[in-house]
Protein backbone atom coordinates (compact mmCIF):
# COMPACT_ATOMS: atom_id res chain seq x y z
CA UNK A 1 0.00 0.00 0.00
CA UNK A 2 3.20 2.46 1.04
CA UNK A 3 4.32 1.91 -2.66
CA UNK A 4 1.00 2.99 -4.04
CA UNK A 5 0.66 5.50 -2.23
CA UNK A 6 3.66 7.16 -3.30
CA UNK A 7 2.70 6.56 -7.17
CA UNK A 8 -0.19 8.28 -6.39
CA UNK A 9 2.28 11.33 -5.53
CA UNK A 10 4.09 10.44 -8.43
CA UNK A 11 1.54 10.66 -10.59
CA UNK A 12 0.30 14.23 -9.53
CA UNK A 13 4.20 15.33 -10.30
CA UNK A 14 5.02 13.84 -12.97
CA UNK A 15 3.20 12.01 -15.65
CA UNK A 16 5.86 10.05 -17.36
CA UNK A 17 6.80 9.07 -14.01
CA UNK A 18 3.15 7.74 -13.23
CA UNK A 19 3.00 5.98 -16.37
CA UNK A 20 6.45 4.17 -15.76
CA UNK A 21 5.46 3.39 -11.84
CA UNK A 22 2.46 1.60 -12.67
CA UNK A 23 4.08 0.13 -15.06
CA UNK A 24 6.74 -1.70 -12.37
CA UNK A 25 3.55 -1.94 -10.28
CA UNK A 26 1.64 -4.08 -12.80
CA UNK A 27 -1.05 -0.98 -12.00
CA UNK A 28 -1.35 0.76 -15.48
CA UNK A 29 -4.76 1.62 -15.57
CA UNK A 30 -6.93 2.55 -18.43
CA UNK A 31 -6.46 6.19 -17.21
CA UNK A 32 -2.67 6.01 -17.86
CA UNK A 33 -3.22 4.41 -21.13
CA UNK A 34 -5.16 7.08 -22.43
CA UNK A 35 -2.62 9.44 -21.30
CA UNK A 36 0.03 7.19 -22.76
CA UNK A 37 -2.49 7.67 -26.59
CA UNK A 38 -2.29 11.41 -26.58
CA UNK A 39 0.92 11.53 -27.29
CA UNK A 40 0.50 8.41 -29.48
CA UNK A 41 1.41 10.30 -33.01
CA UNK A 42 4.92 11.16 -31.46
CA UNK A 43 8.10 9.46 -33.29
CA UNK A 44 9.92 7.06 -31.79
CA UNK A 45 13.96 7.92 -30.34
CA UNK A 46 15.39 5.86 -32.91
CA UNK A 47 13.56 7.39 -35.89
CA UNK A 48 14.51 10.82 -34.58
CA UNK A 49 18.46 9.68 -34.54
CA UNK A 50 17.69 8.65 -38.13
CA UNK A 51 16.49 11.81 -39.40
CA UNK A 52 19.10 14.24 -37.50
CA UNK A 53 21.87 11.97 -39.33
CA UNK A 54 19.96 12.45 -42.71
CA UNK A 55 19.54 16.08 -42.27
CA UNK A 56 23.34 16.59 -40.92
CA UNK A 57 24.60 14.87 -44.29
CA UNK A 58 22.67 16.52 -46.25
CA UNK A 59 23.00 20.32 -44.64
CA UNK A 60 27.07 19.47 -44.80
CA UNK A 61 26.54 18.16 -48.35
CA UNK A 62 24.67 20.69 -50.52
CA UNK A 63 25.79 19.19 -53.93
CA UNK A 64 25.17 15.73 -52.63
CA UNK A 65 21.88 14.60 -54.60
CA UNK A 66 21.71 11.09 -52.82
CA UNK A 67 22.45 12.65 -49.44
CA UNK A 68 19.42 15.24 -49.77
CA UNK A 69 17.01 12.91 -52.22
CA UNK A 70 17.52 10.38 -48.72
CA UNK A 71 16.65 12.85 -46.49
CA UNK A 72 13.83 14.14 -48.40
CA UNK A 73 12.11 10.81 -48.73
CA UNK A 74 12.90 10.33 -44.97
CA UNK A 75 10.51 13.41 -44.17
CA UNK A 76 7.79 12.50 -46.44
CA UNK A 77 7.39 9.06 -44.73
CA UNK A 78 7.13 10.65 -41.66
CA UNK A 79 4.93 13.18 -43.00
CA UNK A 80 2.67 10.29 -44.01
CA UNK A 81 3.31 8.92 -40.67
CA UNK A 82 2.12 11.68 -38.67
CA UNK A 83 -0.90 12.85 -41.58
CA UNK A 84 -2.24 8.67 -40.91
CA UNK A 85 -1.81 8.78 -37.03
CA UNK A 86 -3.48 12.38 -36.69
CA UNK A 87 -6.62 11.38 -38.74
CA UNK A 88 -7.38 8.34 -36.26
CA UNK A 89 -6.09 9.83 -33.14
CA UNK A 90 -7.26 12.30 -30.88
CA UNK A 91 -7.18 15.53 -31.53
CA UNK A 92 -7.14 15.60 -35.17
CA UNK A 93 -5.19 18.98 -35.02
CA UNK A 94 -1.98 19.39 -32.37
CA UNK A 95 -0.87 22.75 -32.70
CA UNK A 96 2.33 24.05 -31.25
CA UNK A 97 3.68 27.69 -30.76
CA UNK A 98 6.78 29.11 -32.02
CA UNK A 99 9.18 31.78 -31.71
CA UNK A 100 12.42 32.49 -34.41
CA UNK A 101 15.44 34.33 -33.69
CA UNK A 102 17.88 35.44 -36.29
CA UNK A 103 20.27 32.79 -35.66
CA UNK A 104 17.69 30.20 -37.48
CA UNK A 105 18.28 31.19 -40.64
CA UNK A 106 21.73 29.49 -40.59
CA UNK A 107 21.78 26.42 -42.71
CA UNK A 108 19.62 23.40 -41.83
CA UNK A 109 18.12 25.14 -39.07
CA UNK A 110 14.71 25.68 -39.77
CA UNK A 111 15.32 21.86 -40.97
CA UNK A 112 15.85 21.07 -37.20
CA UNK A 113 13.57 23.32 -35.50
CA UNK A 114 10.54 21.08 -38.13
CA UNK A 115 12.18 18.20 -37.68
CA UNK A 116 11.61 18.23 -34.05
CA UNK A 117 8.15 19.52 -34.42
CA UNK A 118 7.71 16.56 -36.46
CA UNK A 119 8.70 14.16 -34.41
CA UNK A 120 6.95 15.19 -31.14
CA UNK A 121 3.23 14.76 -33.58
CA UNK A 122 2.24 18.24 -34.03
CA UNK A 123 0.70 18.76 -37.40
CA UNK A 124 0.33 23.02 -36.81
CA UNK A 125 2.79 25.68 -36.38
CA UNK A 126 1.62 28.99 -34.70
CA UNK A 127 4.37 31.32 -35.50
CA UNK A 128 5.17 34.52 -34.46
CA UNK A 129 5.37 37.00 -36.93
CA UNK A 130 4.80 40.38 -35.12
CA UNK A 131 5.84 40.78 -31.55
CA UNK A 132 8.01 43.45 -29.67
CA UNK A 133 7.49 45.77 -32.04
CA UNK A 134 9.09 43.37 -34.83
CA UNK A 135 7.94 41.76 -37.90
CA UNK A 136 9.58 38.13 -39.14
CA UNK A 137 9.57 40.17 -43.08
CA UNK A 138 12.89 40.49 -44.84
CA UNK A 139 14.34 43.79 -44.26
CA UNK A 140 15.06 44.65 -47.90
CA UNK A 141 10.71 44.02 -48.31
CA UNK A 142 9.39 45.33 -44.94
CA UNK A 143 7.46 48.44 -46.30
CA UNK A 144 6.00 48.48 -41.89
CA UNK A 145 6.24 50.71 -39.46
CA UNK A 146 8.38 48.00 -37.57
CA UNK A 147 11.98 46.94 -37.84
CA UNK A 148 12.35 43.33 -39.08
CA UNK A 149 13.60 40.43 -36.83
CA UNK A 150 16.51 39.76 -39.30
CA UNK A 151 18.38 43.12 -39.41
CA UNK A 152 21.79 41.76 -39.64
CA UNK A 153 24.59 42.63 -42.67
CA UNK A 154 24.17 40.67 -45.35
CA UNK A 155 20.86 38.66 -45.08
CA UNK A 156 18.44 41.51 -45.80
CA UNK A 157 17.00 39.29 -48.89
CA UNK A 158 16.19 36.63 -46.49
CA UNK A 159 12.98 35.71 -45.54
CA UNK A 160 12.49 33.95 -42.68
CA UNK A 161 8.55 33.77 -42.58
CA UNK A 162 8.07 31.95 -45.90
CA UNK A 163 10.80 29.22 -45.37
CA UNK A 164 9.42 28.22 -42.72
CA UNK A 165 5.93 28.17 -44.07
CA UNK A 166 7.47 26.17 -46.85
CA UNK A 167 9.68 23.77 -44.49
CA UNK A 168 6.73 23.07 -42.62
CA UNK A 169 4.07 22.26 -45.72
CA UNK A 170 6.95 19.94 -46.86
CA UNK A 171 6.44 17.97 -43.58
CA UNK A 172 2.59 18.21 -44.00
CA UNK A 173 2.53 21.06 -41.14
CA UNK A 174 0.00 23.98 -41.61
CA UNK A 175 1.99 27.48 -40.63
CA UNK A 176 -0.07 29.97 -39.52
CA UNK A 177 1.03 33.88 -39.10
CA UNK A 178 0.62 34.44 -35.40
CA UNK A 179 0.94 38.52 -34.77
CA UNK A 180 0.08 40.69 -32.19
CA UNK A 181 -3.12 43.06 -32.59
CA UNK A 182 -3.42 46.41 -30.55
CA UNK A 183 0.32 45.72 -28.69
CA UNK A 184 2.49 47.49 -31.32
CA UNK A 185 5.51 47.49 -29.04
CA UNK A 186 7.73 50.53 -27.67
CA UNK A 187 9.54 51.16 -30.78
CA UNK A 188 5.66 52.50 -32.23
CA UNK A 189 6.08 55.01 -29.88
CA UNK A 190 9.04 56.71 -30.87
CA UNK A 191 7.37 57.66 -34.38
CA UNK A 192 6.29 61.13 -34.68
CA UNK A 193 2.84 59.97 -34.94
CA UNK A 194 2.45 57.65 -31.80
CA UNK A 195 1.25 60.73 -29.59
CA UNK A 196 -1.48 60.47 -31.92
CA UNK A 197 -2.02 56.70 -32.03
CA UNK A 198 -1.40 55.29 -28.79
CA UNK A 199 -4.41 54.65 -26.14
CA UNK A 200 -5.20 56.65 -23.52
CA UNK A 201 -7.03 56.36 -19.64
CA UNK A 202 -8.57 58.84 -17.82
CA UNK A 203 -5.54 60.35 -16.12
CA UNK A 204 -3.76 61.22 -19.38
CA UNK A 205 -1.20 57.93 -18.97
CA UNK A 206 -0.19 55.59 -22.03
CA UNK A 207 0.28 52.08 -21.74
CA UNK A 208 3.72 52.81 -21.55
CA UNK A 209 3.70 55.39 -18.30
CA UNK A 210 0.85 53.42 -17.01
CA UNK A 211 3.60 50.56 -16.64
CA UNK A 212 3.63 47.40 -14.00
CA UNK A 213 5.26 43.72 -13.74
CA UNK A 214 4.92 41.71 -16.64
CA UNK A 215 2.54 38.31 -15.56
CA UNK A 216 1.86 37.01 -18.75
CA UNK A 217 -0.50 34.57 -17.39
CA UNK A 218 -2.95 36.78 -16.24
CA UNK A 219 -2.21 39.21 -18.77
CA UNK A 220 -0.95 41.96 -16.90
CA UNK A 221 1.15 44.80 -18.10
CA UNK A 222 5.02 44.45 -19.33
CA UNK A 223 7.10 47.62 -19.74
CA UNK A 224 7.91 47.35 -23.32
CA UNK A 225 3.91 47.01 -24.00
CA UNK A 226 2.80 49.61 -26.34
CA UNK A 227 -1.29 49.51 -26.97
CA UNK A 228 -2.81 51.75 -29.57
CA UNK A 229 -5.97 53.10 -29.80
CA UNK A 230 -7.89 51.15 -31.71
CA UNK A 231 -10.21 53.81 -33.28
CA UNK A 232 -7.30 55.29 -34.48
CA UNK A 233 -6.71 55.59 -38.71
CA UNK A 234 -3.13 55.77 -38.23
CA UNK A 235 -3.03 52.98 -36.59
CA UNK A 236 -5.82 50.59 -38.42
CA UNK A 237 -3.84 51.64 -41.59
CA UNK A 238 -0.44 50.89 -40.20
CA UNK A 239 -1.88 47.81 -39.15
CA UNK A 240 -3.28 47.20 -42.18
CA UNK A 241 0.13 47.63 -44.43
CA UNK A 242 1.49 44.97 -42.12
CA UNK A 243 -1.13 42.36 -42.20
CA UNK A 244 -1.04 42.24 -45.98
CA UNK A 245 2.80 41.97 -46.22
CA UNK A 246 2.25 38.63 -43.73
CA UNK A 247 -0.37 37.56 -46.44
CA UNK A 248 1.80 37.81 -49.05
CA UNK A 249 3.96 35.04 -47.53
CA UNK A 250 0.63 32.88 -48.06
CA UNK A 251 0.48 31.60 -44.84
CA UNK A 252 -2.09 28.88 -44.02
CA UNK A 253 -4.23 30.81 -41.53
CA UNK A 254 -3.58 33.98 -39.00
CA UNK A 255 -3.86 34.12 -35.08
CA UNK A 256 -4.58 38.10 -33.88
CA UNK A 257 -3.28 38.22 -30.25
CA UNK A 258 -3.53 41.04 -27.96
CA UNK A 259 -7.18 41.97 -28.95
CA UNK A 260 -7.72 43.98 -25.52
CA UNK A 261 -6.43 46.60 -23.44
CA UNK A 262 -3.74 47.01 -20.79
CA UNK A 263 -4.35 45.81 -17.31
CA UNK A 264 -2.36 46.59 -14.64
CA UNK A 265 -2.19 45.07 -11.39
CA UNK A 266 -4.07 45.33 -8.04
CA UNK A 267 -6.90 47.86 -7.91
CA UNK A 268 -5.71 48.25 -11.39
CA UNK A 269 -6.83 44.92 -12.31
CA UNK A 270 -10.64 46.45 -12.59
CA UNK A 271 -12.09 48.73 -14.60
CA UNK A 272 -14.52 50.72 -12.48
CA UNK A 273 -15.16 54.23 -13.66
CA UNK A 274 -14.64 55.73 -16.89
CA UNK A 275 -11.44 57.41 -16.21
CA UNK A 276 -10.08 53.31 -15.85
CA UNK A 277 -11.11 52.85 -19.24
CA UNK A 278 -8.79 53.31 -22.64
CA UNK A 279 -10.95 55.47 -24.25
CA UNK A 280 -9.46 59.05 -24.18
CA UNK A 281 -7.06 58.86 -27.14
CA UNK A 282 -8.42 62.05 -29.68
CA UNK A 283 -9.92 59.10 -31.90
CA UNK A 284 -11.61 56.89 -29.34
CA UNK A 285 -13.13 60.42 -27.43
CA UNK A 286 -14.36 61.66 -31.26
CA UNK A 287 -15.52 58.54 -32.21
CA UNK A 288 -17.73 58.71 -28.57
CA UNK A 289 -18.84 61.97 -29.18
CA UNK A 290 -20.03 60.75 -32.43
CA UNK A 291 -22.76 58.02 -30.79
CA UNK A 292 -24.44 60.82 -29.74
CA UNK A 293 -28.20 61.30 -31.21
CA UNK A 294 -28.83 64.92 -30.60
CA UNK A 295 -26.96 67.86 -28.64
CA UNK A 296 -28.34 67.01 -24.87
CA UNK A 297 -27.25 64.03 -25.50
CA UNK A 298 -23.48 64.47 -26.68
CA UNK A 299 -23.14 67.23 -23.90
CA UNK A 300 -23.84 64.55 -21.43
CA UNK A 301 -20.97 62.47 -22.95
CA UNK A 302 -18.27 65.21 -23.22
CA UNK A 303 -18.84 65.98 -19.21
CA UNK A 304 -19.44 62.46 -18.17
CA UNK A 305 -15.70 61.62 -19.87
CA UNK A 306 -13.95 64.96 -18.58
CA UNK A 307 -15.10 64.91 -15.61
CA UNK A 308 -16.20 60.99 -14.09
CA UNK A 309 -19.59 62.10 -13.19
CA UNK A 310 -22.55 64.77 -14.03
CA UNK A 311 -24.35 66.73 -11.32
CA UNK A 312 -28.44 67.22 -11.16
CA UNK A 313 -27.37 70.81 -11.50
CA UNK A 314 -25.34 70.01 -14.90
CA UNK A 315 -28.14 67.85 -16.36
CA UNK A 316 -31.06 70.38 -16.06
CA UNK A 317 -28.41 73.19 -16.60
CA UNK A 318 -27.90 70.81 -20.46
CA UNK A 319 -31.97 70.50 -20.79
CA UNK A 320 -32.48 74.42 -20.74
CA UNK A 321 -29.66 74.52 -22.77
CA UNK A 322 -30.70 72.27 -25.81
CA UNK A 323 -34.72 72.82 -24.98
CA UNK A 324 -35.34 71.21 -28.33
CA UNK A 325 -34.02 67.88 -27.25
CA UNK A 326 -36.97 66.18 -25.46
CA UNK A 327 -34.13 63.86 -23.46
CA UNK A 328 -30.11 63.12 -23.94
CA UNK A 329 -29.94 60.16 -26.77
CA UNK A 330 -26.96 58.59 -28.18
CA UNK A 331 -26.74 54.99 -29.79
CA UNK A 332 -28.40 51.73 -28.16
CA UNK A 333 -30.62 53.86 -26.18
CA UNK A 334 -33.85 52.85 -25.83
CA UNK A 335 -36.02 55.99 -25.31
CA UNK A 336 -37.31 56.08 -21.71
CA UNK A 337 -41.53 56.53 -21.50
CA UNK A 338 -40.30 58.13 -17.91
CA UNK A 339 -37.87 60.69 -17.41
CA UNK A 340 -34.63 59.14 -16.66
CA UNK A 341 -33.45 59.63 -12.53
CA UNK A 342 -29.86 61.03 -12.22
CA UNK A 343 -28.46 57.53 -11.18
CA UNK A 344 -30.02 56.23 -14.31
CA UNK A 345 -28.46 58.20 -16.40
CA UNK A 346 -25.31 57.94 -15.16
CA UNK A 347 -25.65 54.06 -15.18
CA UNK A 348 -26.17 54.57 -18.95
CA UNK A 349 -23.44 56.64 -19.90
CA UNK A 350 -21.50 53.92 -17.92
CA UNK A 351 -22.73 51.21 -20.05
CA UNK A 352 -21.99 53.21 -22.91
CA UNK A 353 -18.77 53.93 -22.64
CA UNK A 354 -18.35 50.14 -21.96
CA UNK A 355 -19.86 49.17 -25.04
CA UNK A 356 -17.60 51.96 -26.78
CA UNK A 357 -14.37 49.98 -25.15
CA UNK A 358 -15.49 46.86 -26.24
CA UNK A 359 -16.88 47.90 -29.92
CA UNK A 360 -13.38 49.50 -30.42
CA UNK A 361 -11.79 46.10 -30.10
CA UNK A 362 -14.48 44.46 -32.69
CA UNK A 363 -14.16 46.90 -35.03
CA UNK A 364 -10.19 46.94 -34.70
CA UNK A 365 -10.39 42.81 -35.31
CA UNK A 366 -12.90 43.32 -38.08
CA UNK A 367 -10.59 45.30 -40.09
CA UNK A 368 -7.78 43.22 -39.72
CA UNK A 369 -9.63 39.89 -40.80
CA UNK A 370 -11.46 40.72 -43.81
CA UNK A 371 -7.86 40.79 -45.56
CA UNK A 372 -7.74 37.50 -44.15
CA UNK A 373 -11.33 36.00 -44.84
CA UNK A 374 -10.86 37.60 -48.56
CA UNK A 375 -7.97 35.20 -48.98
CA UNK A 376 -10.04 32.27 -47.97
CA UNK A 377 -7.70 31.13 -45.25
CA UNK A 378 -8.87 30.77 -41.53
CA UNK A 379 -8.59 33.59 -39.33
CA UNK A 380 -8.34 32.51 -35.66
CA UNK A 381 -9.10 35.37 -32.37
CA UNK A 382 -6.33 34.26 -28.96
CA UNK A 383 -7.42 35.68 -25.80
CA UNK A 384 -8.23 34.86 -21.77
CA UNK A 385 -11.18 33.35 -21.30
CA UNK A 386 -11.61 35.84 -18.15
CA UNK A 387 -10.69 39.09 -19.70
CA UNK A 388 -14.67 39.95 -20.15
CA UNK A 389 -15.58 39.14 -17.33
CA UNK A 390 -18.06 41.45 -14.70
CA UNK A 391 -16.16 41.83 -11.58
CA UNK A 392 -18.44 43.27 -8.78
CA UNK A 393 -21.74 45.17 -9.34
CA UNK A 394 -19.99 47.64 -11.51
CA UNK A 395 -16.40 46.25 -12.19
CA UNK A 396 -14.75 44.98 -14.98
CA UNK A 397 -12.09 43.13 -16.19
CA UNK A 398 -9.58 46.08 -16.98
CA UNK A 399 -8.46 43.86 -20.18
CA UNK A 400 -12.32 44.14 -21.88
CA UNK A 401 -11.93 41.37 -23.91
CA UNK A 402 -14.91 41.00 -25.68
CA UNK A 403 -13.90 37.55 -27.06
CA UNK A 404 -17.78 36.38 -26.49
CA UNK A 405 -18.54 38.85 -29.21
CA UNK A 406 -15.93 37.62 -31.71
CA UNK A 407 -17.25 36.60 -35.03
CA UNK A 408 -18.62 32.65 -34.71
CA UNK A 409 -17.00 32.15 -38.18
CA UNK A 410 -13.69 32.37 -36.92
CA UNK A 411 -11.34 30.05 -34.74
CA UNK A 412 -11.33 30.77 -31.43
CA UNK A 413 -8.06 30.29 -29.47
CA UNK A 414 -8.62 30.27 -25.28
CA UNK A 415 -5.43 30.44 -23.08
CA UNK A 416 -6.30 28.29 -20.59
CA UNK A 417 -2.79 28.75 -18.56
CA UNK A 418 -4.32 29.37 -15.24
CA UNK A 419 -2.06 27.79 -12.41
CA UNK A 420 -3.88 26.23 -9.29
CA UNK A 421 -1.92 23.23 -8.66
CA UNK A 422 -4.28 20.58 -10.88
CA UNK A 423 -6.38 20.79 -13.35
CA UNK A 424 -9.36 22.43 -12.06
CA UNK A 425 -8.73 26.00 -12.94
CA UNK A 426 -7.87 25.30 -16.19
CA UNK A 427 -10.90 22.87 -16.81
CA UNK A 428 -13.15 26.00 -15.93
CA UNK A 429 -11.85 28.12 -18.24
CA UNK A 430 -12.04 26.37 -21.39
CA UNK A 431 -15.69 25.59 -19.85
CA UNK A 432 -16.58 29.34 -19.71
CA UNK A 433 -16.05 29.28 -23.48
CA UNK A 434 -17.19 26.32 -24.64
CA UNK A 435 -20.64 27.60 -22.84
CA UNK A 436 -20.62 30.98 -24.76
CA UNK A 437 -19.43 29.87 -27.84
CA UNK A 438 -22.29 29.33 -30.56
CA UNK A 439 -22.73 25.70 -32.13
CA UNK A 440 -20.70 26.44 -35.29
CA UNK A 441 -17.64 28.03 -33.81
CA UNK A 442 -14.39 25.96 -33.61
CA UNK A 443 -12.80 26.77 -29.96
CA UNK A 444 -9.45 25.40 -30.14
CA UNK A 445 -7.80 25.62 -26.76
CA UNK A 446 -4.13 27.15 -26.07
CA UNK A 447 -2.61 24.97 -23.42
CA UNK A 448 0.88 25.67 -21.28
CA UNK A 449 3.50 23.33 -20.27
CA UNK A 450 5.61 20.52 -21.50
CA UNK A 451 5.41 16.42 -22.06
CA UNK A 452 5.73 14.25 -18.82
CA UNK A 453 6.78 16.49 -16.24
CA UNK A 454 5.05 19.46 -14.29
CA UNK A 455 6.60 23.02 -15.62
CA UNK A 456 6.17 26.41 -14.11
CA UNK A 457 3.07 25.03 -12.02
CA UNK A 458 1.52 23.91 -15.12
CA UNK A 459 0.28 20.02 -15.24
CA UNK A 460 2.15 17.81 -17.42
CA UNK A 461 0.45 18.13 -21.16
CA UNK A 462 -0.24 14.51 -21.31
CA UNK A 463 -2.65 14.94 -18.57
CA UNK A 464 -3.93 18.67 -19.30
CA UNK A 465 -5.19 16.59 -22.88
CA UNK A 466 -6.86 13.76 -21.40
CA UNK A 467 -8.96 15.70 -19.08
CA UNK A 468 -10.01 18.52 -22.21
CA UNK A 469 -10.82 14.93 -23.94
CA UNK A 470 -12.91 13.46 -21.38
CA UNK A 471 -14.86 16.76 -20.35
CA UNK A 472 -14.95 17.79 -24.13
CA UNK A 473 -14.68 15.39 -26.95
CA UNK A 474 -16.36 17.86 -29.42
CA UNK A 475 -12.90 19.83 -28.98
CA UNK A 476 -10.54 17.86 -32.20
CA UNK A 477 -8.14 20.71 -31.95
CA UNK A 478 -5.77 21.55 -29.49
CA UNK A 479 -2.07 23.98 -29.22
CA UNK A 480 0.70 24.03 -27.01
CA UNK A 481 2.36 26.79 -25.58
CA UNK A 482 5.27 27.13 -26.39
CA UNK A 483 8.10 25.18 -28.31
CA UNK A 484 10.30 27.40 -26.21
CA UNK A 485 9.35 25.17 -23.29
CA UNK A 486 10.05 21.54 -24.87
CA UNK A 487 13.99 22.30 -24.70
CA UNK A 488 15.17 25.38 -22.77
CA UNK A 489 18.80 25.11 -23.41
CA UNK A 490 18.42 24.61 -27.17
CA UNK A 491 15.89 27.45 -27.20
CA UNK A 492 18.35 29.48 -24.81
CA UNK A 493 20.93 28.46 -27.41
CA UNK A 494 18.88 29.61 -30.36
CA UNK A 495 17.52 33.03 -28.79
CA UNK A 496 21.60 34.06 -28.08
CA UNK A 497 23.34 32.99 -30.82
CA UNK A 498 24.86 35.83 -33.18
CA UNK A 499 25.30 35.83 -36.88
Amino acid sequence: MKSVNLLLGSCFRSALGCHLGMMALGLLSPIAVRAAQVSACQVSNEAIAQLSTLRQVAVQGEDDAIAQTEYRNQQQQLANQLRNCRSQNWPQTQAIWLRLYPCDVRPGKLDEIFDRILSKGYNQVYLEVFSDGQVLLPSQDNDTTWSSVLWQPGYEQRDLLAEAIAKGRARGIRVYSWMFALNFGYTYSLHPHAEQTLARNGQGQTSLSFGSPDVSSTGALASNETFVDPYSPQAQQDYSTLVQAILKRQPDGVLFDYLRYPRGTGSATIASKVQDLWIYGNASQEALFQRAQNDRGRELIRRYLAQGFVSPTEVRAIASQYPQDQEPLWQGQIPSPTPLTHDQLQSQLWFLSIAHAFQGVLDFLARATGSVQERGIPAGAVFFPNGNQTIGAQGYDARLQPWDQFPSAMEWHPMAYSTCGDMSCIVAEIQRVLAKAPPETQVIPALAGTWGAWFHDHPPLEWQMLTLQQMSPQVNAVSHFAFAWQDEAYERDRKTCRL
